[in-house]
C-alpha cells in the first residue's frame, strides 16, 4: 500500500502543530534550551526520547501483556510482562537468555533483512495457546520455551532459516515455512526426537529458481497489500489453508552488493507497472500430510487474493481483488468439496477498493463486519449470512454502524460479551487518531481514549483490555495498559525532553483552488536567530501513502525529521508542510482527486498554500524557498523543481522518477495500467524527460540496495541531468535500503541536506 511503510499500520509520523491561529509574528518564542539539539543526538540510537518497548503482545489467556525492552543501543534487552489484574511488572526472560532466543537485529549484516523485519513488524516471539509456553524465532532458528522452568528446546537443527511459525489452536503442533514450503511438527513430550513433516513440495525446477512460494508472502503483497502471513490453521487444527504464489513470470530486479572485491547480485522478484504479477491460488492441506486440495474461486487469472481464512471448521472465506483494484469480492468456500460462492461485492467506480483487516466474523457465526467508503467516507457495516447454508445465498446488509464526516481507520478490538466494537478514527480532527466504540446494534457511539493526539490500540482477544501507544505534538510517546473504560496503567514513557527547549509549530488552514480545505503547519525560527527576511523550506510527501500533518510526536517514518526541522529552525529557517489533495485520512473525493494524474494537482495545491503562507507571513523571503522530501516526497521535490521556478534549492531522497519503475499494485491502484489512455501520470511524472527544465540547486540521495524504490530511478535521473547539462549533487549510500537506516548514515544524510540549504538559501 505504500511507497514506504509504512510503517501503516502504520503509518507515517511528523512534527505537527498546536491548534493555535496566532497573530502574525516575526518568529516563535520558546524556552531557552538547556541541552543542545544536534543531528547527532536526534538520530542516535534511541534518539532523545529513549528506545520504547518492542514486540508488544497479549498472552493467549488475555491476562498478561508482554514486551521486549532494550537499551538505547538495541544490543541488550529483556522480555517483560505486566499482569493487568494485579499491575505486577516483572522480567520473564533475562538479558542473557533473550540474547540467544531473540538476538538483536544488529547481528544481521543484511540491511534488507533488517528492514524487512522492522518494516513488516515480524515478531520475534509468540505465546502458546496455554499461555505457559513461548515460541522464539532467533533469526530463523525456532526455540520452544517453557515459562515455568525457563528451559528452551531448539525445534530444528536445519541450517536453513525457518519463518512465520504458528501454533496450532490446541498448541500441540507448530507450523512454519522453510525454503518456500510449509512444514509442521508435533510438540509432544519428546521434543528432541519428534520429526517434522513437510506439507508442500516444489518441483526440482521450482525449488532451484525459487519461483513457487507455498504459504510465503512475496515482496509486493507484503508492501502494498499489507499481507503478513499466507497460511492459517483450521479451528480444529486438522487442516491448513495456504496461498500458493507462482512468480515464474514476474520480472526480477538486480540488487548489487558493491562492497566485496567480486560484487554479488540478488535478483529480487518485483513486478513493475504493467508487468506480470504472481499467479495465485488457494490450497487446503491436512496437517497429517497428503496432497493439497486446490480451491477454484473465479475464472479470472489476473487477480489478487489479499485476505483469506477460516469462518469455522470446514468453511473458508477469501477476498478476490481485480487487477484494476476497483472491485473486491468476498467468497465463502466449502473446504472439503472446494465449492465456493461469491456472497458480497464491493465496487468503487472511478476510485479503488481499500484492502484492510476489518472483516471480522462474530462469534454468533452468522454475522460479520465490513468497511467501505461507498457513501464518501470510510465507515463500518454489519452483514449477516445463513449460518446453516452459507453458500446458499448472498450476505445481507443489516445496518451501517458508523456514519459521519470522518474516516473509520480500522477495527481494533471486539468485546462480544458486551456487544462492543472498538475502532480507530479521526472523528474529532483529521489530524488526530482516537479510539472509539460502537455497539453492534449501531447505537452508543462514543470516544474511549481521553487525551487529544494520536492513539494506537493493541487489544487482547477478549476485547477487555488494550495497550495504548500515545503521543501528541509536544508529548513524546507514552505506553499504557488500559481497560475498556480507558483506565490506564503506564508501562513506559519517554525521557523528559523539556531541556531541549523544543518549539511547537503552528497549525494553519489553506484553500485549494477547488475550495478543498488543506491542513498545514509552520515552524518559525526562534527570535534570537531570525534576523531580516526568513528563508523558507517546504517539506513534502504529497502522495496517497502518507499524511504528514498530524497531532503526534515530532517524528515521522524517516526517523526524527521533525527534530531535523527543529534544528533547521535554529539555523534561521522556517519550515512548512501542507497535505495536498490525494493524501490519506480524508474523504473519498479528497483522496481520489489525483487518481490517474499524479503531479500536477499536488504541485498546484502546494504552490497555492505557499502563496497564501507568504501573504500571511510577509517576513518570509519569497526569493529563498527550498523544498525537500523522501520517497514520494522526493518525487514531488523533483517534479516541483522541473515544473515551477518557485524553489531555489531542493533535496530529493529515494525518489520515484518514473512510475514505470515502481511496483504494479501501488502504481496501478492510483494510476491505472501504463496502457490506460485516461492516465496522464506515466507521461507527466517521467522526470528524466524534463531534466532540462530543472530550476534551482538539486541534491539527490539514494541507497544502492533500495528494494522498494529502486536505485534505478536515481541512476536514470542522473543520466538525464548530465545529458541536459545540469549541475547537481548526488550521494549514493552503499547497501542501504529505502530508509537509509542507521545512526551513522542518517547523521551523514541530514548533515548533507542541512549544508545544502545553508549554502543555497543563506
Amino acid at each position: 500500500m505504500l511507497i514506504w511503510e509504512t510503517f501503516v499500520k502504520h503509518l507515517c509520523r511528523r512534527m505537527l502543530a498546536l491548534l493555535l491561529l496566532a497573530p502574525l509574528a516575526l518568529a516563535q518564542s520558546t524556552t531557552s534550551p538547556q541541552k543542545p539539539l544536534t543531528i547527532e543526538s536526534a538520530f542516535a540510537e534511541g534518539g532523545i526520547t529513549g528506545r520504547g518497548p518492542e514486540s508488544i503482545q497479549w498472552s493467549s489467556d488475555n491476562t498478561t501483556l508482554s514486551f521486549i525492552q532494550r537499551d538505547d543501543s538495541g544490543e541488550h534487552g529483556e522480555l517483560w510482562t505486566l499482569n493487568t489484574a494485579t499491575g505486577e511488572k516483572k522480567v520473564l526472560v533475562s538479558e542473557s537468555r533473550l540474547a540467544k532466543l531473540t538476538p538483536p537485529l544488529s547481528r544481521l549484516k543484511d540491511d534488507r533483512e533488517r528492514e524487512r523485519i522492522t518494516r513488516y513488524h515480524v515478531q520475534p516471539y509468540q505465546w502458546a495457546p496455554d499461555s505457559k509456553h513461548l515460541l522464539f524465532n532467533a533469526l530463523g532458528q525456532l526455540w520452544f520455551y517453557t515459562v515455568d522452568n525457563g528451559t528452551a528446546v531448539l525445534l530444528s537443527s536445519s541450517p536453513d532459516s525457518s519463518g512465520d511459525p504458528k501454533f496450532s489452536p490446541k498448541g500441540d503442533k507448530v507450523a512454519y515455512l522453510r525454503k518456500h514450503n510449509l512444514y509442521v511438527r508435533s510438540l509432544g513430550n519428546n521434543l528432541a526426537n519428534d520429526a517434522e513433516l513437510q506439507l508442500t513440495h516444489s518441483s526440482e525446477k521450482e525449488a532451484k529458481d525459487e519461483s513457487l512460494l507455498n504459504g510465503e508472502v512475496d515482496w509486493v503483497y507484503a508492501e502494498e497489500l499489507s499481507v503478513r502471513s499466507n497460511y492459517f490453521w483450521s479451528p480444529d487444527g486438522r487442516d491448513i489453508v495456504f496461498l500458493q504464489m507462482d512468480e515464474s513470470q514476474v520480472p526480477a530486479y538486480p540488487i548489487v552488493n558493491w562492497m566485496p572485491t567480486h560484487p554479488t547480485v540478488d535478483m529480487e522478484k518485483y513486478p513493475q507497472a504493467g508487468d506480470a504479477n504472481p499467479a495465485v491460488r488457494l490450497g487446503v492441506v491436512s496437517a497429517s500430510g497428503g496432497k493439497p486440495k486446490w480451491i477454484s474461486l473465479t475464472k479470472e487469472s489476473d487477480i489478487y487474493i489479499p485476505r483469506f481464512g477460516w469462518v469455522r471448521d470446514g468453511l473458508l472465506w477469501a477476498q478476490v481483488l481485480n487487477r484494476a483494484q476497483d472491485t473486491l469480492d468476498l467468497y465463502f468456500v466449502d473446504a472439503r468439496s472446494g465449492r465456493s460462492r461469491k456472497v458480497l461485492t464491493e465496487t468503487a467506480p472511478d476510485a479503488w477498493v481499500y484492502v484492510n483487516d476489518d472483516f471480522k466474523v462474530l462469534k454468533s457465526g452468522d454475522h460479520f463486519l465490513w468497511s467501505s467508503w461507498r457513501d464518501g467516507t470510510t465507515q463500518l457495516y454489519l452483514y449477516s449470512f445463513d449460518k446453516e447454508k452459507p453458500l446458499a445465498s448472498d450476505a445481507r446488509l443489516e445496518r451501517q454502524l458508523t456514519q459521519g464526516d470522518f474516516e473509520m481507520l480500522g477495527v481494533e478490538g471486539l468485546d462480544e460479551s458486551a456487544g462492543l466494537i472498538y475502532f480507530n478514527c479521526n472523528k474529532d480532527d483529521p489530524r488526530q487518531r482516537q479510539l472509539y466504540s460502537v455497539k453492534t446494534d449501531g447505537s452508543g457511539l462514543q470516544r474511549v481514549s481521553h487525551e487529544d493526539g494520536t492513539h494506537a490500540a493493541t487489544f487482547a482477544d477478549d476485547g477487555k483490555h488494550y495497550f495504548d501507544e500515545f503521543s501528541a505534538l509536544m508529548t513524546p510517546p507514552r505506553l499504557s495498559a488500559c481497560d475498556s473504560a480507558a483506565a490506564c496503567t503506564q508501562v513506559w514513557s519517554s525521557r523528559n525532553v523539556e531541556a531541549y527547549g523544543l518549539t511547537p509549530p503552528k497549525f494553519l488552514d489553506f484553500k485549494a483552488n477547488d475550495g478543498a480545505l488543506l491542513y498545514g503547519e509552520l515552524l518559525l525560527p526562534p527570535a534570537s536567530v531570525a534576523t531580516g527576511k526568513v528563508p523558507l523550506i517546504v517539506n513534502i510527501y504529497g502522495g496517497p501513502a502518507a499524511q504528514l500533518v498530524q497531532n503526534t510526536w515530532i517524528q515521522d517514518w524517516s526517523g526524527s525529521s521533525g527534530l531535523f526541522h527543529e534544528i533547521l529552525a535554529r539555523e534561521g529557517f522556517a519550515v512548512f508542510t501542507v497535505d495536498n489533495r490525494g493524501t490519506p485520512a480524508r474523504n473519498r473525493k479528497f483522496q481520489t482527486a489525483i487518481r490517474h494524474q499524479f503531479g500536477a494537482i499536488e504541485l498546484q495545491d502546494q504552490l497555492a498554500a505557499v502563496d497564501q503562507l507568504l501573504t500571511q507571513y510577509p517576513q518570509l523571503d519569497r526569493s529563498r524557498v527550498g523544498i525537500w522530501g523522501w520517497s514520494n516526497g522526493g518525487s514531488m521535490t523533483l517534479y516541483a523543481m522541473t515544473h515551477s521556478d518557485v524553489f531555489k534549492a531542493g533535496a530529493a531522497v529515494s525518489p520515484v522518477t518514473s512510475w514505470r519503475n515502481y511496483d504494479s499494485i501501488y502504481t496501478e491502484r492510483n494510476n491505472g495500467l501504463p496502457s490506460d489512455k485516461t492516465s496522464t501520470s506515466y507521461a507527466d511524472l517521467d522526470l528524466a524527460k524534463v531534466a532540462d527544465r530543472l530550476h534551482g540547486s538539486l541534491l539527490l540521495l539514494h541507497g544502492t540496495s533500495d528494494d522498494n524504490v529502486h536505485f534505478q530511478n536515481s541512476i536514470q535521473m542522473v543520466e538525464a541531468l548530465v545529458e541536459a547539462g545540469k549541475q547537481f549533487r548526488f550521494m549514493a549510500y552503499p547497501n542501504k535500503t529505502h530508509s537509509i537506516a542507521g545512526a551513522t548514515d542518517q547523521t551523514h544524510l541530514f548533515h548533507l541536506i542541512e549544508d545544502h540549504f545553508v549554502r543555497e538559501l543563506k
